[in-house]
């Protein structure tokens, strides 16, 4: 960490990166200023004491001066070394104001079902335990006893950590903690089995035959259905197909949770396109409006087909799930695959390796036959 005599002319010309980055005052130790990547400037001092870092802020470089920074650096650090404890700021940011500036800037970021689904983690989950805390008091071991107090909900507790790890890597970039002091860092996620559910091959024929019948009442919901297994596509991409989007023989989506991207079609998947009505801009839309059709419209019907068929297990995104396993029972690479589901890291379209188990079996029979034999 570099080290300068602070001065007015000096910190001015301290300019701002793409990450926030701290510099120690060469005549106080301990006594620091954060530049932040929008330029914002605050002083700090951090030192160990009793075997625990204490950080904390002294004043933004805008209303102190470096003199006035010091001076209170100086008292600060002396109190801290008597063990004296009444210098703690009673007016340190709270976690709440902290999450919700993050919330406001990551509305611009996160698509608006993430955000919907994060929030009611953040209000649920997580604000009930650090509400009303000072963020940059809060620790490594408060995070991992409010980790353990959700072991009765894991799935919420896995899905809670992340949100939390934002926040506090936010206030980090604000200036409110310590560089590198994220305290969920290192808290392992709840072991859970793998909820990918793969329909076989007489599974596929029992969902077709219900499909079938039901067609002629139900024809949009039936024709989703097929997208949706020979295509690989996430529901929410389906529902909001519009017709400009299928052209070439592909999908071309707007937006998925990784972005825009290319779907190429089967030739069965075109033919189901195909014999759709041309009523407006959506391919599925909701009766008398210019808007797609709703998830919920689709899932009471899917809960009727499913029910039908005697599979009561599956959900609509294991069908996703099917379309990935059935290309890798035929050989086609994790890569391709990962191609045709949109994954952005090889390492989510991985999970799925272990559907062709039967293909390594065999596989494994032929090696051992052909070495046997010799």
């Amino acid at each position: 960490m570099p080290r300068i005599v602070f001065t007015e002319a000096r910190i001015k010309t301290l300019k701002p990166r793409r990450n926030a980055r701290d510099i120690r005052d060469a005549r106080l130790r301990g006594f620091g200023v954060r530049v932040l990547p929008s330029g914002r400037k605050c002083y700090f001092i951090q030192r160990q004491h009793l075997g625990e870092r204490v950080w904390k802020i002294i004043g933004d470089a805008e209303t102190v001066s470096v003199g006035e920074a010091r001076a209170l650096a100086a008292e600060m650090l002396a109190a801290i070394r008597r063990g004296d404890d009444s210098l703690h700021r009673p007016d340190e940011t709270l976690f709440e104001a902290v999450a919700g500036t993050v919330f406001e800037r990551y509305a611009r970021v996160w698509k608006a079902g993430t955000l919907y689904v994060n929030h009611s983690y953040l209000r649920k989950r997580i604000m009930p335990h650090f509400e009303g805390r000072p963020v940059a008091d809060i620790d490594r071991q408060e995070v991992r006893s409010w980790f353990a107090s959700l072991h009765a909900t894991p799935v919420a507790a896995d899905r809670s950590l992340p949100v939390l790890s934002v926040i506090m890597q936010e206030a980090e970039k604000m200036g409110l903690r310590p560089e590198d002091s994220n305290p969920c860092r290192g808290i392992r996620r709840n072991r859970r089995k793998g909820r990918e559910r793969f329909l076989s091959d007489e599974e596929i024929g029992r969902l077709s035959a219900r499909l079938a019948a039901h067609e002629t009442r139900w024809p949009q919901q039936v024709a989703i259905i097929r997208l949706l297994l020979l295509t690989g596509c996430r529901k929410g991409e389906i529902l909001t197909l519009q017709w400009p989007d299928y052209r070439e023989d592909r999908l071309f989506l707007r937006d998925s949770k990784t972005g825009p991207r290319t779907v190429w079609l089967s030739e069965p998947a075109r033919t189901v396109l195909d014999g759709l009505e041309r009523k407006n801009r959506w391919i599925f839309p909701a009766s008398g409006t210019d808007r797609p059709r709703s998830v919920t419209w689709l899932d009471y019907f899917w809960h009727r087909v499913r029910a039908e068929a005697d599979l009561e297990d599956i959900r609509l995104h294991d069908l996703r799930h099917t379309h990935a396993s059935l290309a890798l029972r035929q050989g086609e690479t994790v890569l391709a695959i990962g191609r045709l589901l949109g994954h952005r890291k090889p390492e989510t379209t991985l999970k799925y390796t272990h559907a062709a188990d039967p293909m390594i079996r065999d596989a494994a029979e032929t090696v051992g036959t052909l070495l046997g034999g010799n």
